[in-house]
């Protein structure tokens, strides 16, 4: 099937129609809000094997020839979360250094994935990228004359076409997300603005120097710019999730923040930025904070299965759902001090107590040993 596929050009249809399970986005979210929810399609395994095999032959394509943009992080080899935002905060504490103080602006896309034109996307495919003939016509068949149908429990919905967007689930729909979004980029640089997007999360920022506000109005006209592009390309921002945060001397932010009300950008003092809380004295305290309450939530009903499991089952737990909150982007946790590094230590500590079942006043806890945690 496969080599007839690339031979005819053709995507199968009979592996274009997807099941669509909704699924909450948290666990704490309300069941009752629609919004909540997102949309994973369930596509067919053997027309998951056809994509991959596909994506690893366009991936070497845009690799060779340079069409990623490269500050675009998402869905890219040895590119991640924490590496998009060591980038980032390196270039804040960068200009920290030198005495300017930094804007960040974190944009967020309302069901980016879905709203996707197709005609938009194939046309982008074939003059910024420089898809043909074969190529551009196995990629239009597989984008086109798509189809779903909605299941929860036992109950299905009639099957409906899809008329835009790529299916979340899908192999190819994240790289041709980020193919979509390629002209971004050369807008934001031409407003002399930094920036760095994973996935559908772009985020701007610019450097201020002392009593010199001009760069404010390159960041608003920017901010304005992407909107205007969004809107032509079917694409939207969510207005309620975009977060602004100041950084550099209190003073400094305190005039800046100011600054930002009168153009209708409200800047908080702490943000949720791919996972991390980020303050704006890049402390990193309300992120431990969070770490530390997900942390021992999470002991609290491990310790509860100690005497229902394995003590190799249980440091599978410990490492899902402890290590890897503890490790997840600790590359940004360089140079704090060490009162703040600590507590990273005393969550591993109380882990390496409930794997062995020692008493909290105990100071020899031999789990401690880096083989085990």
């Amino acid at each position: 099937m496969y080599f007839r596929s690339l031979q005819t050009g053709i995507f199968p249809s009979s592996l274009k129609n997807a099941v669509v399970k909704p699924l909450l986005k948290k666990n704490n979210l309300d069941g009752s809000v629609l919004n909540n929810y997102r949309p994973i399609s369930n596509l067919p395994f053997i027309g998951k094997i056809i994509e991959k095999i596909i994506f690893n032959q366009l991936t070497a394509f845009l690799t060779s020839n340079s069409c990623f943009d490269k500050f675009q992080s998402g869905f890219r080899a040895n590119h991640s979360t924490e590496t998009a935002l060591i980038k980032v905060i390196n270039d804040i504490r960068l200009n920290s250094d030198v005495g300017k103080t930094s804007v960040l602006v974190l944009l967020d896309l309302s069901a980016a994935f879905d709203t996707v034109d197709h005609c938009i996307l194939l046309h982008r495919l074939e003059h910024w990228v420089g898809f043909t003939g074969m190529v551009i016509n196995w990629l239009k068949s597989y984008l086109q004359q798509r189809s779903f149908f909605v299941a929860i429990g036992n109950c299905t919905s009639a099957s409906t076409s899809l008329t835009c967007g790529v299916p979340q689930g899908s192999i190819l729909g994240p790289l041709l997300f980020k193919l979509y979004m390629l002209p971004l980029g050369q807008i934001i640089k031409n407003n002399s603005v930094n920036y760095h997007s994973y996935a559908d999360n772009p985020q701007v920022y610019l450097a201020l120097s002392p009593n010199d506000y001009t760069p404010l109005e390159c960041l608003c006209g920017c901010i304005e710019q992407i909107h205007n592009w969004m809107s032509h390309n079917f694409l939207q921002l969510n207005a309620d999730k975009t977060e602004v945060i100041v950084f550099g001397k209190k003073e400094d932010r305190r005039r800046i923040t100011t600054a930002l009300e009168t153009k209708g950008l409200k800047a908080k003092d702490t943000v949720k930025n791919l996972g991390v809380f980020i303050d704006s004295e890049l402390t990193f305290n309300s992120h431990m904070k969070a770490i530390t309450k997900s942390a021992f939530y999470h002991l609290k009903n491990i310790a509860k299965l100690r005497g229902l499991m394995s003590k190799q089952d249980l440091e599978k737990l410990v490492h899902a759902f402890i290590s890897s909150r503890v490790d997840y982007c600790n590359g940004l946790f360089t140079g704090l001090p060490k009162k703040t590094i600590k507590q990273l230590q005393v969550i591993q500590n109380a882990a390496a107590r409930v794997l062995t079942r020692t008493h909290y006043s105990s100071f020899n806890v031999p789990a401690l040993a880096p083989s085990k945690l």
